[in-house]
């Protein structure tokens, strides 16, 4: 019997930029076609507290609105999904390399958030653009908490590989 495939839990700053550098509306709209497309297979999905973040007042807050499925950004109330968030807030708190100020951030941003939903739900891998980083003091990267925690971590391009995505050009 062969593995259940990866559900993929899109971070914001995959979608933000996406939006803002690798793939506009207006020159990639296949990236967005895809991640409705991979949603709706049940494939790939975020969480309600990265849609709070990226509604922003531009076209990426028209997609959200206009275009992506309401169901792409899940619910994270969920008593287990909390007490991960909390495990990961108090571990945090309690590292001496990070600055206050990071620690402050991460209690407030979605990233706790996305590893705690990804932690509670088996086969969810966390996507985001972001990178290990052992010596970070100012920020607390998602990717060292997801280590810490035991929650798989991909690239947006190793999860667009793994789901076979491919954005052709089409001539006008």
């Amino acid at each position: 019997m062969s593995a259940a495939p990866p559900i993929y839990v899109l971070d914001a700053n995959v979608f933000v930029q996406a939006h803002r550098r690798h793939y506009a509306f207006d020159i990639c709209p296949g990236f967005w076609d895809c991640v409705i497309h991979h949603h709706h297979a049940g494939r790939v999905i975020s969480i309600d507290r990265v849609r709070d973040e990226i509604l922003a007042g531009d076209a990426l807050e028209a997609w959200v609105k206009n275009s992506a499925p309401k169901t792409l950004f899940v619910s994270t109330a969920d008593a287990v999904v909390a007490a991960n968030f909390a495990a990961m807030v108090q571990w945090v708190q309690t590292e001496p390399q990070f600055k206050l100020e990071a620690k402050t951030e991460f209690a407030q941003v979605a990233d706790g958030w996305l590893a705690a939903y990804a932690q509670a739900h088996p086969h969810h891998v966390v996507a985001t653009h972001e990178e290990f980083n052992a010596d970070a003091k100012k920020r607390v990267p998602l990717p060292n908490v997801c280590k810490k925690f035991g929650v798989e971590y991909v690239d947006p391009f190793a999860m667009l590989k793994e789901l076979k995505a491919s954005f052709r050009w089409v001539k006008p």
